[in-house]
C-alpha cells in the first residue's frame, strides 16, 4: 500500500507512538495516509484507538518478525 508519509517509531514504549503518530498526522491533509511501524504491542489497541477517537480510518496492519504496520487514513 503507498502512504504520502512514513513514520518510524520502532523501539519507543507507550505513550510515544501515539505522541509521533499524532504530530505526523497532524501535517496531512484529510484523505492521505500514514505508515507507522512500531514495536510496542500495547500500540496494537492504542493506535486503533486513537485513530478512531480522532475519526481517522485504520486501512491495514500487519505485523512482520515483531514490527506492526498500520495505514491510517486521515479524517
Amino acid at each position: 500500500m503507498n502512504s504520502n508519509l512514513q513514520l518510524d517509531a520502532k523501539g519507543l514504549s507507550c505513550p510515544m507512538p501515539i505522541v509521533k503518530t499524532k504530530k505526523a498526522m497532524d501535517t496531512l491533509a484529510s484523505g492521505e495516509i500514514l505508515e507507522v511501524q512500531v514495536t510496542d504491542k500495547g500500540a496494537l489497541a492504542d493506535i486503533p484507538a486513537w485513530a478512531n477517537a480522532g475519526g481517522h480510518t485504520i486501512l491495514d496492519k500487519s505485523e512482520d518478525a515483531g514490527v506492526i504496520t498500520f495505514f491510517i487514513q486521515k479524517a
